[in-house]
């Protein structure tokens, strides 16, 4: 199944945190943190503005992308866990 987001809606596949801290310490699945950044999987056309004209997003598939810890629609897609969130949730393009 393809999934095509729509507008200014980009999908984001999280990153996985590290397994072990600095010092060799296993972190358990429950105290880890919800990962804060991710790989821009798919984005929509853009946002329309007030004048009808539809402006294009500034991220593109492939980017990595930081995002607030809370943001975005957590879904399930062909065994993947996706985040579906608007352009505007996200803080910045890694480099």
């Amino acid at each position: 199944m393809k999934f095509r987001p729509l507008h200014d809606r980009v999908v984001v596949k999280p990153t996985e945190q590290e397994n072990k801290t600095a010092g060799g310490i296993i972190i358990p699945d429950t105290a880890k943190e919800k990962p804060m950044q991710g790989e821009v999987i798919a984005v929509g056309p853009g946002a329309r503005g007030d004048d009808g004209k539809v402006t294009a997003l500034d991220v593109k598939a492939g980017d990595k992308v930081l995002y607030g810890k809370w943001s975005g629609t957590e879904v399930k897609i062909e065994g993947d866990t996706l985040l579906i969130m608007r352009e505007s949730d996200l803080m910045g393009v890694l480099e």
